[in-house]
């Protein structure tokens, strides 16, 4: 399957791809490609990066997000204040159910999982309009941070994603944050470890990388959350600290 390339910067000067797929044959794992590989945008996404967020139904500043799974359920709060475009965008994936019958077809246990744009036959899903990158919101790729993923053009995420699984902010081995950056929007409040259960499923080889999961990590069903419903993972969450 041919993959546009996610160009990540390492503090020890290296690189590592991230990859985004825009074709999905049975293999569920985009096939990675080295860094130095220019690949082209999502072909179901050609209109120009959205430049304003369309306003959400709450203009709330921190937005819910329960996210069940074949592995569990987890529930993200999204930071609408620091990153609108990339919130709303998100929200928008989940209120029509496109995240429903996805899967995880990427996770690394020492930097992330990706997920947001296969079904489980491995067909890629047709999104809407690439959005403008908001890197430089001040938010870090630290551990339980969510990110979009995207091409190595800087503005072409549409619905894919990534939640980090580790400081990926320089302080550790992978850079994220150096221009022109990955741009995140949220974090994982509640289920951390459903998200480490997943980074750590057997996977298999598809092309040069051993990542996609040898048995599908399926979103059951991806659902907006109040902030009254949130506490109530939120609250549990604290207590087990």
């Amino acid at each position: 399957m041919k993959t546009p390339l996610l160009i990540l910067m390492l503090a020890a000067s290296c690189s590592i791809s991230l990859a985004q797929s825009t074709t999905a044959p049975a293999p569920v794992q985009p096939k990675p490609t080295e860094p130095a590989t220019t690949k082209t945008p999502p072909a179901t996404s050609t209109a120009p990066a959205a430049t304003t967020p369309a306003a959400p139904t709450e203009q709330a500043k921190l937005q819910y997000a329960e996210f069940k799974t074949s592995a569990g359920t987890f529930v993200l709060e999204l930071n609408y204040e620091k990153a609108p475009i990339s919130t709303v965008n998100f929200m928008k994936y989940v209120d029509k159910g496109f995240y429903d019958g996805t899967v995880f077809h990427r996770v690394i246990p020492d930097f992330m999982i990706q997920g947001g744009g296969f079904d489980a036959s491995g067909a890629q899903k047709t999104t809407d309009a690439p959005i403008q990158n908001e890197h430089s919101n001040g938010l870090k790729n630290v551990r339980g941070s969510i990110s979009m993923a995207r091409t190595n053009d800087p503005n072409s995420g549409t619905s894919q994603f990534f939640i980090n699984v580790a400081n990926n902010d320089g302080t550790l081995k992978y850079n994220l944050d150096m221009g022109p950056g990955y741009a995140v929007f949220g974090k994982v409040v509640s289920g951390m470890e459903v998200v480490d259960a997943i980074k750590n499923a057997p996977t298999i080889k598809d092309g040069r990388e051993n990542s996609r999961p040898e048995k599908p990590v399926i979103v059951e069903k991806a659902t907006r959350l109040n902030a009254q419903d949130a506490a109530k993972y939120t609250d549990k969450s604290d207590a087990k600290k």
